[in-house]
């Protein structure tokens, strides 16, 4: 078990420079609390998902735990900037977009939720008035967009890594926060995120202590969840009927773990565990393939033992599907890992409820709404008919 803290590198030397910068954050964040930058609030439900850290916290698959949680009840449009896309301006999505024109998180998304809006906009008030004019969404999710305050979400959730706690860092460029950490008192939700499943009732504790929140804040703690692995090429049914779960991983079969995320290292420990022949092959986040890589893949794959394969991430994937030099070799041989959350003691069911009685009581032409107004207009009348009722599942 990887213990707290172990991620961090602090360039002391960097420290004066931290200082500067820290001025220029903290002077833009005056300007929004004197009103000198507007904040605007929406009269649709809006939550924001994102953390005051570069690197990967999990912010997809905590997004994708939204989707799944609401998507059945009301449409869901997921809003992002789209990292390193190809285009500019608002970009609504369908299922035949590419990657290239809405970036690979958002992609990632569409690909696998293809009845939700997805929509990407650098200007994330623009964003959100177009899907409400094209009346796409009864709630909208905002990627990566804790620090994007000139939206009022309704609800703020920050994500804190684990293993880097905003706590134990400190501000760019000796550390790795974009936002000093009185930053983290515009949430009302702070979720500990990649937490180990081993974790004591001590740490629990002294976590919850030293994050200081005020009594509006609420902490959660979730760790990852991994799905079975399933082929990336070679269709939908190859797909499914190809599935196998990571127990199945055999002692004598060599891993060739490919990434090009943030945070690769709680995935490296995470497969530890299933093999003994794993060959972490890295790339920086968001990393777009190019021939030259393509070309290492193949070799680096080619060179281990048989039986061998190879496992990526979703995120990567999104990047690989039609990029061109795969070996048929790499191809035959290639699963995607998918990455979900788990809540950890038993919070589940609490965080579902607070985040589906905020959409309820903030959507106009959601099913939930409806289903509300249903309920007052059976009352109103005395018909003695049974009220309409609203089912939602826990994830």
């Amino acid at each position: 078990m990887n213990a707290r803290g172990n991620f961090i590198r602090i360039n002391k030397w960097l420290l004066p420079l931290s200082w500067l910068y820290g001025i220029g954050v903290k002077l833009r964040n005056m300007a929004f609390e004197m009103n000198l930058l507007k904040s605007r609030s929406f009269d649709i439900p809006v939550i924001s998902v994102g953390n005051i850290t570069v690197g990967g916290t999990g912010k997809t698959p905590h997004v994708e735990y939204l989707i799944e949680l609401l998507k059945d009840h009301c449409k869901v449009a997921v809003l992002s900037r789209g990292y390193k896309r190809k285009s500019k301006g608002f970009v609504l999505a369908d299922n035949d977009t590419p990657m290239k024109r809405i970036g690979d998180e958002p992609f990632q998304m569409k690909r696998k939720y293809p009845d939700i809006t997805v929509a990407v906009d650098k200007k994330r008030c623009h964003g959100i008035d177009q899907l409400t004019e094209l009346n796409k969404a009864d709630v909208i999710l905002l990627d990566d967009a804790f620090q994007h305050r000139y939206v009022q979400p309704g609800i703020n959730i920050l994500l804190v890594d684990y293993h880097r706690l905003i706590i134990d860092d400190c501000l760019l460029p000796a550390g790795r926060l974009r936002e000093p950490l009185s930053a983290k008192d515009r949430a009302d939700v702070v979720i500990v995120t990649k937490c180990p499943k081993d974790m004591k009732p001590m740490e629990y504790r002294v976590t919850n202590k030293m994050m200081q929140l005020y009594a509006y804040q609420s902490l959660y703690f979730t760790s990852l969840k991994y799905g079975s692995l399933r082929p990336m090429f070679g269709g939908q049914d190859k797909q499914n009927q190809g599935k196998r779960p990571l127990e199945s991983i055999k002692a004598d079969e060599h891993i060739l773990l490919l990434t090009g995320i943030a945070s690769p290292k709680q995935m490296i420990q995470d497969l530890k565990p299933y093999t003994t022949h794993l060959t972490p092959l890295t790339y920086s986040d968001h990393h777009q393939f190019k021939s030259k890589d393509i070309q290492h893949i193949n070799n680096t794959f080619e060179q281990l033992p048989k039986p061998r394969l190879l496992i990526t991430t979703e995120k990567d994937a999104a990047r690989l599907y039609d990029v061109e030099g795969l070996s048929e070799e790499v191809k035959n041989n290639m699963y995607i890992l998918p990455v979900t959350i788990s809540f950890m003691l038993d919070q589940g069911e609490m965080f579902n409820k607070y985040i589906i009685s905020y959409v309820r009581k903030n959507s106009r032409n959601s099913i939930l709404d409806q289903r509300k107004d249903d309920h007052k207009s059976h009352n109103s009348d005395h018909s003695g008919n049974r009220t309409r009722t609203i089912s939602f599942r826990n994830n």
